[in-house]
């Protein structure tokens, strides 16, 4: 009795460490999905695609504050973000 006892019970934890490991995976392979959704590829340095609203092409130089200079954004614009955007820094108020 012993013997079987112990085979039976060898079952279970062989058992639940088998179920715990496809657990694991799932939960893993999920974040992952999630984590590689939330990124996004980087234009190449070459690229010379037009920014929307300005009708120029975007400066190479990545971190560079390039204002909205559009008559229509700049019918609806506080005078604190213009004096923002005029002085070159990126604009914190609406």
């Amino acid at each position: 009795m012993p013997r079987l006892r112990t085979a039976v019970v060898g079952s279970l934890l062989a058992g639940s460490m088998l179920a715990g490991g496809v657990i694991g995976a799932v939960v893993s392979s999920g974040s992952s999905i999630i984590a590689s959704a939330a990124t996004t590829a980087s234009p190449s340095s070459g690229s010379s695609t037009a920014t929307p609203g300005t009708g120029s092409a975007p400066s190479t130089s990545q971190g560079t504050f390039t204002p909205n200079e559009t008559a229509s954004h700049e019918a609806t614009e506080s005078a604190a973000r213009e004096a923002q955007e005029n002085a070159g820094q990126r604009p914190t108020v609406p």
